[in-house]
């Protein structure tokens, strides 16, 4: 009996050493390190610079991008015809996104209202166009063109400033 006794007390023991290891050795790992703080956005170019360097520009390469000509020459289809045009469709409509990302920084919130609601429009229909060019996408790449415009008019209606 003595015997059975003593190997109950050694196991016991272990188990308990074995516990305390994994608690230890839990507690002294490195945490894992999340993702990095994203440092504090500073606005520095004004709304009026934004809409004449960015998003003017970028909406205008989205726009320009596919239609159609009909002149006393005939009838011409625009669309872009290999990758690098696709390209510059893709990244004038990835700077129309990311412009709306701008105008909801810093003091350029206009309002919590409307302004918000009216640049994250501009960024969901710029996605829109995003994938359509990444699709090679002529039709979609043009119903995202009206899209945009539309929700442009509805801003500009409101906060356009002369």
């Amino acid at each position: 009996m003595r015997m059975v006794h003593w190997l109950f007390v050694v196991s016991v023991a272990l188990f308990v050493s074995g516990i305390g290891f994994v608690v230890a050795s839990g507690r002294s790992a490195p945490q894992a390190a999340g993702e990095p703080e994203a440092p504090p956005m500073v606005a520095v170019g004004s709304i009026k610079q934004i809409m004449a360097g960015i998003t003017g520009p970028s909406a205008a390469v989205v726009y320009n991008a596919v239609g159609t000509i009909i002149n006393s020459e005939g009838i011409k289809e625009i669309a872009p015809q290999n990758d690098e045009e696709w390209a510059v469709v893709a990244n004038g409509a990835a700077a129309l996104v990311e412009s709306g990302n701008l105008l909801l920084i810093g003091n350029r919130v206009v309002d919590n209202g409307d302004w918000i609601t009216m640049a994250r429009a501009m960024i969901e229909k710029g996605t829109v166009a995003l994938k359509a060019a990444e699709a090679k996408s002529t039709e979609r790449l043009l119903a995202s063109g009206g899209d945009i415009n539309a929700t442009c008019d509805n801003c500009h209606a409101k906060y356009q400033r002369q």
